[in-house]
């Protein structure tokens, strides 16, 4: 690429009189700078590496960047992460990529089914390491979970499809009976409220030829179930009248109040939060400020479901956490 097609691509502007002309490759990470490559930082250190490197172009933001070598075109710009999008964009171009936008839901039952993730590009949040995904790669279908960030790369990004294929059959709070794709799945690990996230990934995976299995299916660490006794003790599910469900969402708790209420009106539940954090229509949670005081809430006080925003995972040491995001 021409040095000066970089300068309109990124709205740059050239600082001095470079004797190249054009780059090789672009990256974000000094390391992984090679002879002729165009590098973005606005960090000394990382420059002079890049440069010992053989980068041949530098894209910054700071006036307070040393020009170490007038060989080399050095290109300031206002913002150094959106000059990088703008480059993406024009990689885009040339790519026959698509790219969706995804709830933590959606992407958490993405990686849990899929049979081989190397067919998806899972964005990185960080936006260096999105940028090397992209830029350095030759896939064809990109999700990500930061609005921001994808509305950078694709500003019409698109969602996974609402209206989809797939009911449920029977449920509880904690298991779910439905019916996809002509095949009937019993009591499956899947709280009622998740099925639709997990049902668009399904038609998701149909529509762009991904292997899953539904059979993988599990809890996710959004919402996680465990049964107990009065003691802590982790129990059988037909043995308990507690369970603690961590959680790393306000939403699902007040989906899953809203299901107790609906189905079990005889059931008492506490939610339990770090301290002033807010939960709608509740107006005092039990605030905790460390693990021991999580423990010590669920020991004294009376309750069947406990949900547990926020924990740490040894909230509950007893308690081996069986699930995983993957």
């Amino acid at each position: 690429m021409k040095i000066e097609d970089i300068l309109n691509l990124t709205d740059g502007k050239l600082s001095n009189t470079p004797q190249i002309h054009a780059i090789e490759s672009a990256t974000v990470y000094p390391s992984k700078v090679e002879h002729g490559d165009l590098f973005f930082s606005s960090h000394q250190e990382e420059i002079d590496q890049a440069l010992a490197n053989g980068a041949y172009a530098i894209v910054y933001d700071d006036d307070t960047i040393i020009q170490n070598d007038d060989e080399i075109a050095w290109i300031q710009v206002s913002d150094i992460k959106l000059a990088a999008f703008k480059l993406i964009r024009y990689v885009l171009i040339q790519k026959e990529a698509e790219f969706f936008l995804l709830l933590p839901h959606e992407l958490s039952f993405l990686k849990m089914l899929l049979i081989h993730k190397n067919d998806v590009y899972f964005i990185a949040n960080d936006w260096k390491r999105a940028f090397e995904q992209i830029v350095n790669s030759q896939g064809n279908l990109y999700v990500g979970t930061d609005e921001n960030m994808m509305k950078l790369i694709k500003p019409d990004i698109k969602k996974l499809e609402q209206n989809v294929e797939g009911y449920a059959v029977f449920d509880t709070l904690f298991k779910t009976t439905f019916k996809v794709g002509g095949y009937l799945y019993q009591e499956k690990d899947l709280a009622p409220f998740h099925l639709e996230y997990l049902l668009r990934v399904i038609h998701f995976c149909n529509k762009h030829h991904l292997t899953y299995d539904i059979q993988r299916l599990h809890y996710t660490t959004h919402f996680i179930p465990v049964f107990i006794d009065k003691h802590l003790q982790r129990r059988p599910s037909g043995q308990s009248e507690q369970v603690a469900i961590f959680t790393d969402n306000i939403v699902d708790i007040v989906k899953a109040r809203e299901y107790i209420k609906r189905s079990n009106t005889w059931v008492k539940s506490i939610v339990l939060t770090p301290v002033k954090t807010k939960i709608p229509d509740i107006e005092r949670p039990y605030w905790f400020e460390d693990e021991l005081q999580v423990r010590d809430i669920l020991r004294h006080t009376l309750f069947h479901y406990a949900f547990i925003y926020q924990a740490g995972k040894d909230a509950l040491k007893s308690i081996k956490e069986e699930y995983t995001l993957f």
